[in-house]
């Protein structure tokens, strides 16, 4: 099976983690410190703040940039469900915007309708590791009085018109997952210019302390170990390198898909590096489970992301959110991700393309 994502963990990993391990610091310490200055050199910020998951950090951030109960946040219906629940985690509520059918991100053309004057914040994703129309995004933001939170959980090196993805709002927030472009096992880090958010996300992070045994605010454990920093210090090195291969995957899988017809390949804006995450295609005309299905058969997996608009889940339903986003549920019944990962070989690209080849006229 050529599988659909493959973390990358190498030897160099695994040391960092022993000598973690024979020092006895295996909680938050110096390694955690390390790689939260050497993540905020990457993305060119003042401050990173390393936390349990990347859904912690986007509670943390929404949290540190004061936002409330009855707060709104504005942000898309298609991406995974961290981004709203996080929202509601600080009794804010998400105001979901449909989304650009090209680059699946949130529509800017459609923000300025949804705006209330509850509206505090504007969560963009950058969805599959494709950045979002930012310039149009910060100008909403400026003329408004808004704050920006970038969910950047999969989008670890993208560029936007030569800045890096998580310099570009109030504060951005990555994920480290096995699945994401490079991992610590589980983890997430917050980078920002902010002095104020990182002194507040740092306090709410352990426990609510100013200091050991001092605490001013009720706050959580949310803290990285040191383990996990060891693994994102060295997968970290490697980021740009893991990305050229994801780049180039992404191309050979468009140079071999893109005159077939019923199939859609990954647009890509100009001015942008696009990290490929994932690489999703749409499956025209109903036909994309049978086409999961077909590739299934031949031993190649590939996902649904994602499958619902998150208003469309019940526990959404259930809490009253009435909303209609056209884009976003034709995307849902409409793309299919395909292996793109670093980890792919000349002849798993090979496979993938001749077997959606083969599928042109049997299925699509």
């Amino acid at each position: 099976m050529i599988s659909i994502a493959k973390p990358l963990i190498g030897g160099e990993e695994i040391d960092e983690v022993v000598k973690v391990l024979k020092s006895g610091l295996i909680a938050q310490g110096p390694k955690v410190a390390e790689f939260e200055e050497r993540f905020a050199e990457y993305v060119n910020v003042e401050h990173g703040v390393a936390t349990s998951s990347g859904t912690t950090a986007l509670h943390l951030a929404l949290l540190a940039a004061d936002l409330k109960k009855g707060d709104e946040v504005i942000t898309t219906p298609f991406t995974f469900a961290a981004t709203a629940n996080s929202i509601l985690h600080v009794d804010a509520r998400p105001v979901f915007v449909d989304i650009e059918p090209q680059t699946y991100n949130l529509d800017p053309q459609k923000i300025e309708e949804a705006l209330t004057e509850k509206t505090r914040a504007l969560m963009p994703v950058h969805l599959y590791g494709q950045p979002a129309d930012m310039d149009a995004i910060s100008q909403i933001a400026e003329d408004h009085d808004l704050k920006v939170i970038e969910d950047a959980a999969q989008a670890h090196g993208a560029i936007y018109h030569d800045q890096m993805v998580g310099s570009l709002g109030d504060a951005a927030c990555f994920s480290f997952y096995p699945t994401k472009n490079i991992t610590t096992s589980e983890g997430g880090m917050i980078t920002t210019d902010s002095s104020e958010i990182d002194e507040e996300a740092r306090i709410l992070r352990t426990h609510g302390e100013s200091q050991r045994y001092n605490h001013v605010k009720l706050g959580y454990n949310f803290r990285m170990t040191d383990i996990a920093a060891a693994i994102g210090l060295v997968q970290l090195r490697k980021l740009d390198y893991f990305n050229r291969k994801r780049i180039e995957n992404a191309q050979y899988l468009t140079d071999h898909i893109k005159n077939i017809k019923g199939i859609k390949p990954p647009y890509v804006m100009k001015d942008v590096r696009h990290v490929f995450h994932q690489y999703t295609i749409r499956v025209e005309n109903g036909k994309r489970d049978e086409l999961m299905k077909f590739l299934g058969k031949k031993g190649i997996e590939t996902a649904i992301h994602y499958p619902k608009a998150i208003y469309q889940h019940k526990i959404y339903h259930d809490m009253g959110f009435k909303v209609k986003c056209p884009e976003a549920e034709k995307a849902a019944e409409e793309v299919l991700s395909l292996p793109v990962h670093p980890g792919l070989d000349h002849q798993d690209l090979k496979d993938i393309t001749e077997a959606i080849q083969e599928a042109e006229g049997k299925i699509i």
